[in-house]
């Protein structure tokens, strides 16, 4: 499944107002390529880089993702709840100098970079629209994170869950996207879950010849 986008030609010509006995007529000419040289850069070039910075959302800027953000009813940020572990720190109340990471006492609000919410916004709208089958999922996949990797998807046919599975491992970025926002296409009542599996496996057949390397999987 691919992202459309209708092709509109918004050129303006208006030089063919002219008269054919007007041709050679140079004020008049004048006047008319000055206010044609005003809408190429203000008509023309203001809807091709409205498609590009908010119509689209796979070249949307930070404005265009907030409308799609608004539209689809996705935040674009998320709330990270306090540290329950043992933190570095100082103080009367926080002496563990010597162990642990850092933390926070309180929840923090971690905004998208650019790119996750592009990859958010796009899942949340391909959920939407969708049917959500197999084939379906495996083809919006395809198209959000195609260039990262192979990913798709496994139904236990009982109405359970469906099992996303990533043939690469998910970088910082798109696994606080997976981890934090629940996004990924599913039909209605369904649980979802990811796995990451990025070593062969054990098999036969002409699509799966790895019989001397790997370990069995399913």
């Amino acid at each position: 499944m691919t992202t459309r986008i209708q092709e509109f030609d918004y050129s303006i010509n208006l030089l063919r107002a002219l008269l054919w006995q007007d041709n050679t007529a140079p004020k008049t000419t004048a006047l008319l390529q000055q206010k044609q040289d005003w809408y190429d850069a203000n008509v023309s070039t203001f809807w091709e880089d409205w498609v590009t910075d908010v119509f689209d959302i796979r070249t949307a800027n930070e404005f265009g993702l907030a409308v799609w953000a608004i539209i689809l009813g996705v935040p674009t940020s998320a709330i990270i709840p306090p540290t329950n572990k043992a933190n570095f720190g100082f103080g009367t109340f926080n002496k563990n100098f010597g162990h642990g990471n850092f933390g926070s006492n309180s929840s923090t609000v971690v905004g998208l970079t650019l790119e996750q919410k592009r990859i958010l916004l796009r899942l949340r709208y391909f959920k939407l629209i969708s049917r959500c089958t197999v084939p379906e999922i495996n083809r919006i996949m395809k198209s959000v994170l195609g260039d990262q990797g192979s990913v798709y998807v496994l139904d236990a046919n009982d109405m359970s869950f469906v099992t996303y599975v990533f043939g690469f491992q998910p970088n910082s970025a798109l696994a606080f996207v997976l981890q934090n926002f629940d996004v990924l296409p599913r039909p209605a009542a369904v649980g979802v879950r990811y796995i990451v599996s990025t070593r062969a496996t054990f098999g036969f057949g002409p699509f799966f010849k790895n019989f001397d390397n790997g370990t069995f999987g399913t």
